[in-house]
């Protein structure tokens, strides 16, 4: 189906106890939080920081470099996870290694200008912001990719699918939560990971909110959790991807439903501009 305002995410508020715990406190950076950041930034991760979808590029080491039509056939929509689970299974038993694995991961290219990105962020001041990434890849994955480049210290949470290799080596993977949204996969609802965090952190921070919150993407799933951000907030939806014409056509079906500033952006530089300007507003 395509892309579309109506078949999104757009959903009512979930009620009490929604989301499973399980996960909610996993991938913590080293440091605990500080509670004097000024903005608050999430990012996604597949073409957001990488610029291809981690998961299709382990079907680059399967035999033959695809998968067998058999297993493709097995993809029901809405249950991605479900259908990776089955994948990595199959490479396990066709011989990818863990290090198969982590190799083609360190080698996906991030996106045009996002080292320039992270590097920037990395270099402000520490009161500035608080860098969490939201995905739905998994935790070796993004893990992998941004310790192979510096960024891990970076990004204070990943909210994502968790994973592991077993002793048999193969990769496997869970689904990150469950949820009430009807339109987002069964195993994750970015808006409702971006709600609960940043409810969760203002708590922490005795009822003081963020200036700003900020969310980078590209996808329909990143569409989501931007309808979540409030007139003082940016979205940076990657320019002419999904999550960009999501918004272009919820500004013309439903004029000023879509409450954000909007920074559509092809490189990482197009990002560091806007967030200068936003750290100058609000020195």
């Amino acid at each position: 189906m395509r892309d579309s305002v109506f078949n999104c995410c757009f959903n009512p508020p979930h009620p009490p106890g929604a989301v499973e715990e399980t996960h909610w406190h996993s991938n913590r950076a080293q440091a605990l939080p500080q509670n004097d950041r000024r903005f608050l930034i999430f990012f996604d991760f597949d073409e957001t920081l990488v610029d291809e979808c981690s998961d299709d590029a382990m079907v680059t080491v399967a035999p033959g470099g695809s998968l067998p039509s058999w297993l493709k056939d097995t993809y029901r929509p809405g249950r991605y996870n479900e259908y990776m689970q089955r994948v990595l299974a199959y490479l396990a038993e066709q011989g990818v290694t863990p290090s198969n694995v982590r190799n083609t991961i360190e080698r996906l290219p991030p996106c045009p200008g996002i080292p320039a990105l992270l590097r920037f962020l990395m270099s402000c001041p520490p009161q500035d912001f608080e860098v969490i990434c939201v995905s739905d890849a998994n935790t070796v994955f993004i893990e992998t990719w941004l310790q192979s480049l510096g960024f891990r210290s970076l990004f204070m949470r990943i909210f994502t699918n968790p994973a592991h290799f077993d002793e048999n080596g193969q990769l496997q993977l869970r689904p990150f939560h469950s949820h009430n949204c009807l339109r987002c996969p069964v195993n994750m609802c970015k808006a409702e990971i971006v709600r609960r965090y940043t409810a969760q952190r203002v708590h922490e921070r005795e009822g003081r909110r963020y200036q700003r919150v900020l969310y980078v993407g590209d996808g329909a799933n990143d569409f989501c959790p931007s309808l979540t951000l409030a007139p003082d907030d940016v979205a940076f939806p990657r320019r002419d991807f999904p999550m960009h014409r999501l918004i272009q056509e919820m500004h013309e079906a439903k004029p000023g439903e879509f409450k954000a500033n909007v920074v559509p952006w092809s490189n990482g530089e197009d990002i560091i501009n806007k967030l200068r300007k936003v750290i100058e507003e609000r020195a």
